[in-house]
């Protein structure tokens, strides 16, 4: 199976998050169009990439908790939740705009 495709999109970070990413806010990403087994790339595979290959920071547990996404962690794909679009088995698909929100504030 060939994993030469690549697949266009832009992600966002938000309400904190965007310190563990280098302060930068928005990205513009080429993410590889199948995972490492070959399967279509999805939201699980993009947190895994985005985990790997551009965060910077080593706390990756204030992003991700048991493999996913952590709670308090909003997730939009092309400005809706990502609930309605199936989560993080969600295929990614050229263009998409896919948003992370922190909702969690300290006090």
């Amino acid at each position: 199976m060939q994993n030469d495709e690549a697949v266009p999109i832009t992600v966002e970070f938000s309400g904190g998050l965007e310190i563990l990413f280098s302060n930068q806010k928005k990205y513009s990403l080429s993410l590889p169009s199948q995972d490492e087994s070959g399967a279509p790339a999805n939201v699980a595979f993009l947190v895994r990439h985005l985990c790997e290959n551009v965060m910077k920071d080593p706390r990756k547990e204030l992003f991700i908790l048991d493999g996913t996404v952590r709670p308090g962690i909003l997730v939009l794909i092309n400005e809706a939740d990502w609930e309605l679009e199936g989560e993080d088995q969600y295929e990614v698909q050229k263009g998409d705009h896919i948003m992370f929100v922190s909702t969690l504030h300290g006090g």
